[in-house]
């Protein structure tokens, strides 16, 4: 069994698709009556997939997978980073913190409006060690304005140059082939098909 260690219930339901090829029970811990509350305090995406994982590992006795991820904004020096997903303050909502990314970027031409998703995956053993981890990156732009209603987050500004599209007008297929998180899923799957394999993580 491999629980997700997140409460943020539409990453789980990504992370759970993205993981579907791989022949282990997956849960997530809402399926859990006691989880704990992990501080996300690290000044890193790794830092803080990897307390995440090896805490809920720790404390459930099981495999658990650890993933933070967000946006860094070339203009702003990477911000907001880790700060994400708390960007416009403690009680942030994803239209406060579109709405604040919008305002500081206010004005800025396409071409100086580069930025980038990144995800970092933490897998830990039920003893808490860490296992196998890995990193995505998505590139792309910053939109004037929202497009698009799927996805969550900065998926309505952040827009793939390439497609011409933002996450929030293209589905869940589509992401799940070109997120951060689905590349970096597909980079750690390597190593959980052969945990599997060897019937450690079962």
């Amino acid at each position: 069994m491999l629980v997700l260690a997140t409460t943020n219930r539409k990453k789980a339901k990504e992370l759970v698709r993205l993981l579907a090829g791989v022949r282990v029970e997956v849960r997530t811990l809402a399926d859990f009556p006691d989880p704990i509350d992990v501080v996300e305090d690290g000044e890193t995406f790794a830092e803080n997939a990897a307390k995440k994982a090896v805490a809920q590992a720790r404390h459930l006795g099981c495999w658990a997978l650890g993933e933070d991820s967000g946006l860094t904004v070339d203009a702003l020096g990477g911000a907001p980073g880790v700060y994400s997903a708390r960007f416009s303050g403690p009680k942030a909502t994803d239209a406060a913190n579109n709405e604040l990314l919008l305002h500081q970027l206010a004005g800025m031409p396409a071409a100086q409006r580069g930025a980038a998703y990144v995800c970092h995956m933490v897998l830990a053993d039920p003893s808490g060690k860490v296992r196998a981890e890995s990193q995505g990156t998505c590139r792309g732009r910053i939109l004037p304005e929202l497009r698009g209603t799927a996805g969550f987050g900065y998926d309505p500004l952040f827009e793939l140059v390439e497609y011409h599209r933002s996450f929030g007008q293209m589905g869940p297929v589509a992401k799940a082939i070109l997120s951060h998180r689905a590349r970096a899923a597909r980079r750690l799957m390597p190593e959980l098909v052969a945990l599997v394999d060897s019937h450690e993580l079962t």
